[in-house]
């Protein structure tokens, strides 16, 4: 027994990466669409202006995800396209876009899942204080209202924040992201509270429209794997998951613990001044809204063993560790670990919302886009899956990001990580080898899975 029988195979993608511009329709403009502005901030001043055309080829895109045989398709709305302001006027052309886009899903026998927030911030309320200010929390409210009030009639399945370890960590922080700026840690923990607030606070909107909803979040998890399946080793990776560290603000447990137990981490005094901060029971109870599953988003790890400190000794990548053309590591074993981490810790099923590898594809003399290295890759971290619902735990899907290449943030176009090329000069789609892989792993629900003898 491997994938059960309802096992949800999917594909992701993002608002701005493949729509193209809200505010060309009628919207208002991100955080992302002024980061674009600043001189060399994204590679080869690339934005998101057209991305993929998705907003005026979401029927085309769609009839390619059935032709693949997606169970599902996670997405995500655009908060501007639908409020120009963030708050009070509405863009209806925006709205009528989604309906449009989920039903169009539906007729296919698509699943949607969508993703409330996925890093593009409106403009203005960035010039309001964005996440620092403490209306944030209900403007995101007003703003789940809104959406689940319009297609919350065929929308069943929800995630309200996308990586909010890494939107804010890599856009508040490191500066490399939108809306580019570096704050002091204080002000970071402030942030990160707001969003936490915000997520529970849309979580009882969405509670408050439907008793059928499945609902989740989605950080990022850069998942710690042991050197060695010793019961030292796999203690030691388990303690590093869910301490707060050297990444402070990027690291799955400052999100997870408020989330699934109510309270922050047990280090987080050390790492943060806890006078910066001011939470309540109130705030915890808020932020820790039941949710049905437990959404992550896996793209490697790192190895690491027991040793004297509390947080375990990480081991540095070997010389000739393979990587993607992104430069990431190829560590097939987080997609066991990462699950049984977060199954072990917090008892809630688990749905891996990305998970793929940018890769140097390029349409071959034949018209075709062989793409081995993608296919290996897939089918070396789905055998890792597989392992860890053998090993019991609960595993409900897998999104496979992403299902076309699109608007890699601060890479712009750059990278690829589709299983669908885009030509972006003239918008030509053309399904790669691994998509026609990817169909196969979903009718044989992964039975047909390589194997090494």
């Amino acid at each position: 027994m491997s994938f059960k029988k309802d096992f949800v195979w999917g594909a992701a993608a993002a608002a701005y990466q493949i729509e193209g511009a809200p505010c060309l329709a009628g919207g208002g403009e991100s955080v992302w669409d002024m980061f674009c502005k600043k001189n060399g901030a994204v590679w080869n001043h690339h934005n998101g202006d057209v991305a993929c055309d998705h907003y005026n080829r979401y029927r085309e895109d769609v009839g390619l995800m059935s032709e693949i045989g997606l169970h599902a398709y996670r997405l995500s709305i655009s908060w501007p396209r639908v409020l120009p302001d963030g708050t009070g006027r509405v863009n209806e052309a925006g709205l009528d876009f989604y309906d449009k886009l989920i039903d169009t899903l539906l007729e296919k026998n698509i699943t949607p899942y969508v993703t409330l927030f996925h890093w593009d911030l409106p403009y203005l309320l960035h010039c309001r204080g964005g996440w620092l200010n403490p209306e944030s929390v209900e403007w995101f409210a007003e703003y789940t209202e809104l959406i689940v009030k319009r297609i919350g009639d065929r929308v069943r399945h929800w995630m309200t924040f996308n990586e909010p370890n890494i939107f804010l960590s890599r856009g508040y922080g490191m500066g490399v992201h939108a809306p580019g700026e570096t704050l002091p840690p204080a002000e970071l923990l402030r942030q990160a509270h707001h969003v936490l607030m915000a997520h529970g606070r849309s979580v009882q909107v969405l509670r408050g429209h439907g008793a059928g909803y499945k609902i989740g979040f989605a950080p990022a998890m850069d998942v710690a794997i042991p050197d060695t399946d010793t019961p030292e080793n796999i203690a030691a990776a388990r303690r590093r998951m869910f301490l707060v560290g050297c990444r402070a603000m990027g690291d799955l447990a400052l999100w997870a613990d408020p989330v699934f137990f109510g309270r922050y981490p047990e280090n987080m005094l050390e790492v943060f001044d806890e006078k910066k901060v001011i939470t309540t029971a109130e705030d915890m109870k808020l932020i820790s809204q039941p949710l049905d599953f437990c959404a992550v988003n896996i793209y490697n790890g790192h190895r690491m063993r027991a040793a004297d400190s509390k947080m375990g000794e990480v081991l540095k990548a070997d010389r000739g560790t393979p990587l993607t053309g992104i430069s990431w590591t190829i560590t097939p074993e987080a997609l066991y670990w990462g699950p049984r981490h977060l199954w072990e810790r917090y008892g809630k099923p688990v749905i891996i919302a990305e998970n793929g590898m940018s890769n140097h594809d390029i349409v071959s003399l034949d018209g075709k886009v062989h793409d081995p290295q993608r296919i290996d890759f897939l089918n070396r971290y789905l055998l890792q899956l597989e392992r860890a619902v053998k090993d019991g735990v609960a595993i409900d899907g897998y999104f496979l990001w992403s299902i076309m290449d699109n608007f890699e943030w601060d890479h712009g176009y750059k990278e690829r990580f589709g299983i669908i090329f885009v030509e972006y000069a003239t918008q030509q789609r053309i399904l790669k080898d691994s998509a026609r892989w990817y169909s196969d792993i979903i009718k044989t629900n992964g039975t047909s899975l390589h194997r090494s003898s």
